[in-house]
């Protein structure tokens, strides 16, 4: 974790108001608010809009799970994003991706492993984290695959994730125990 306190804390059940108790209740994973979600909460207004756009990107997004989950962790390791990566790895084996498959986004593209689609994924997640654009021939060989709703899904989950990292880096959202920390090195 880049900070080790919260520079914004998050809301305590007892700070809720009503509006902020029907959203985040909403939102409780067997009866616990995420950190990342009681932070954004001071925000209601801002919050409450986000979560339309988050919900998309996570929920209803025309990318497969799997593939979804490779350029949420891509990007969660590109911005040192702990908290996002932690959250993600979970979800991602919850829709395929094995211990190695992980180990291997941190490393990236270049890992040994990927099928030629996969390492092409991940290098657009390095090029939009680099140059916010994607090369013409990466955009090329994502075009063989993915119709034009999945690219523009790729873009924006890619930023959606970007932003939320950016969030979570610098409000100092601290992650919960039982999900898994960067791992010590991402070796090739």
């Amino acid at each position: 974790m880049r900070l080790k306190q919260p520079r914004i804390a998050p809301l305590s059940e007892a700070e809720w108001d009503g509006e902020t108790r029907e959203v985040l209740e909403g939102l409780a994973v067997d009866g616990h608010v995420y950190n990342v979600f009681a932070t954004l909460a001071r925000h209601l207004k801002l919050f409450k809009r986000w979560l339309v756009f988050g919900n998309h990107t996570f929920s209803r997004s025309s990318l497969p799970a799997r593939e979804r989950e490779m350029v949420i962790l891509r990007m969660g390791w590109l911005c040192r994003a702990e908290y996002e990566w932690g959250h993600h790895v979970a979800i991602g084996k919850q829709v395929g991706l094995g211990s190695e498959d992980i180990r291997r986004v941190a490393v990236g593209p270049d890992a040994p492993g990927w099928d030629p689609f996969e390492a092409t994924l991940l290098r657009a997640v390095d090029e939009l984290h680099a140059d916010s654009f994607i090369s013409d021939s990466t955009w090329k060989a994502l075009a063989g695959r993915y119709n034009t709703e999945q690219l523009l899904d790729l873009i924006f989950t890619a930023g959606q994730y970007t932003l939320v990292s950016m969030a979570l880096n610098c409000c100092g959202v601290q992650l919960e125990e039982g999900f898994e920390r960067f791992p010590d090195e991402a070796e090739g």
